[in-house]
């Protein structure tokens, strides 16, 4: 890849600062698939620079005008769309299916729905006949994004960044930073002013520490795990920055008696997409008691099928686990629950027969579980269901309420009303019910310890605005 070892800072690609190179692993055969830099902090100075240095004139360019640059930005981005997939595959493990319908799709749908959302956003706004209200961008941002869904959370944070003003420099997960390179590049591609936009590849602990912590930083949005961002929080209070959240979630999946009869089967492709490393996956699936055994059956069979495969092949199937981290942690949870006595009824430790290299995880559900066990209260991040059952309605809001987390729950019954009911009982910040996706714009975030702040369309362009009050305006 060109500019692999090199950063974007101030409309150019440099060398770092000083040689600190990062080997990036194909978690498909365990191969080095690319050497990257990790930055210093001479690096992440002058990319704070650069950014500081351009927000006077960016903040202030007319609307008009970075829409047009936005507009270009979508159109350079469609049309590399194939590009972004491979990197993506290559970096994370995602097959090639997912990579280029859902994970470089993701991205192309926030761009349009921030687009949509920009174009009739109103900066000034009279909040009286001679007050006004204004609509200013926040100032120099630090975007940490994950390896997870890279172009889903790239973009979320920086589009509406781009569009209301803010200037920001990009910090791309090391372990999946080759999509981040490459959004890098569309956005020279598209012409956006030096400094606007810049990307430092680094770790955490290195590049993540000093950008949280930089005096000149205004704000860091941060996707990432809840661990993270309780140390991205601690680091930023110092100097009273703004912090915007999206961190973990362990989903619960209501399935009521009355559920369509492909519920559980849905429910299971949907914990399993994305090798289950999904935040807002719905990972405990709670059923009715009446239909609990019947939802055991038609899970472990679900599972049984799914079939896993290295990335880069074509066809339906899940890929590896991103890193040997990764694959350590879900191994260790899952022998955790048959050692606290979870009723293993399909997969279990170990790789599937047919693949001896690469992170792979066998397809792993889990009966009877129960709220005392570590893989009920635990975000494993990979294709792990937990099933157990409820009895009435209250009972299975206890249940779904019953986390430190509070991202995206499901609801599954025909009753309308109970649907509604559930729903706001329910503490999380996204509730999706019988399978319905959200619409594009729609709010994303969670409460508790899934994180604060809003990402997505109008309401992730007025997370990077300060707001003013002016009297006497007219």
């Amino acid at each position: 890849m060109n500019n692999a070892k090199n950063f974007y800072i101030n409309g150019s690609w440099v060398a770092p600062a000083s040689a600190n190179d990062f080997d990036v692993i194909n978690p498909s055969n365990e191969e080095v698939c690319e050497t990257i830099s990790l930055g210093s902090e001479a690096d992440t100075n002058a990319a704070v620079a650069a950014a500081r240095a351009a927000f006077d004139g960016w903040s202030q360019t007319p609307k008009d005008e970075r829409l047009k640059l936005l507009n270009r930005l979508s159109e350079v981005y469609n049309d590399r769309q194939e590009e972004m997939a491979q990197a993506i595959s290559l970096e994370m493990g995602a097959p090639q299916d997912l990579a280029r319908a859902q994970q470089v799709g993701a991205g192309s749908w926030h761009m349009g729905g921030f687009l949509k959302a920009f174009e009739k956003f109103e900066f000034d706004r009279m909040f009286t006949d001679t007050e006004a209200t204004l609509y200013e961008p926040i100032g120099v941002c630090a975007l940490i994004t994950p390896w997870n869904w890279p172009m889903n959370q790239i973009v979320l944070k920086a589009i509406p960044a781009m569009a209301v003003g803010c200037t920001m420099i990009l910090k791309p997960s090391e372990i999946a930073p080759l999509s981040g390179i490459l959004f890098a590049d569309f956005v020279d591609e598209a012409g956006f002013p030096k400094g606007v936009f810049n990307m430092v590849n680094g770790d955490g602990p290195g590049v993540g520490s000093q950008l949280s912590a930089h005096p000149e930083v205004d704000m860091v949005s941060f996707t990432g795990s809840s661990r993270a961002g309780i140390a991205i929080s601690k680091a930023a209070a110092d100097t009273l920055k703004r912090v915007s959240l999206e961190l973990g979630g362990k989903g619960a999946n209501i399935i009521f008696a009355d559920a369509d009869e492909k519920a559980v089967t849905n429910g299971v492709i949907r914990c399993f997409r994305n090798t289950g490393q999904s935040c807002n996956a719905p990972t405990r699936m709670l059923v009715e008691r009446s239909r609990y055994d019947e939802a055991v059956e038609q899970a472990t069979e679900m599972a049984n099928k799914t079939s896993v495969g290295p990335a880069s092949e074509e066809g339906r199937h899940i890929g590896p686990l991103v890193s040997q981290m990764q694959f350590n942690k879900v191994q260790g949870l899952i022998e955790q629950g048959i050692k606290e006595g979870a009723n293993l009824v399909a997969g279990g430790p170990g790789r599937p027969e047919n693949l001896n290299r690469g992170y792979y995880c066998r397809p792993t559900v889990f009966a009877d579980v129960t709220p005392d066990m570590e893989i009920y209260k635990q975000e494993i991040f990979g294709p792990v269901l937990s099933i157990m059952p409820f009895d009435d309605e209250a009972h299975a809001v206890a249940l779904a309420n019953d986390t430190p987390y509070g991202l995206t729950n499901y609801i599954q019954t025909e009753d309308q009303e109970k649907r509604r009911r559930v729903a706001r009982k329910l503490r999380s910040g996204m509730v999706e019910t019988n399978g319905s996706g959200f619409a594009q714009g729609s709010p994303f975030g969670g409460y508790k310890q899934s994180g604060n702040g809003r990402e997505g369309g109008i309401f992730g362009l007025e997370e990077f605005l300060e707001i003013k009050a002016v009297s006497a305006w007219n």
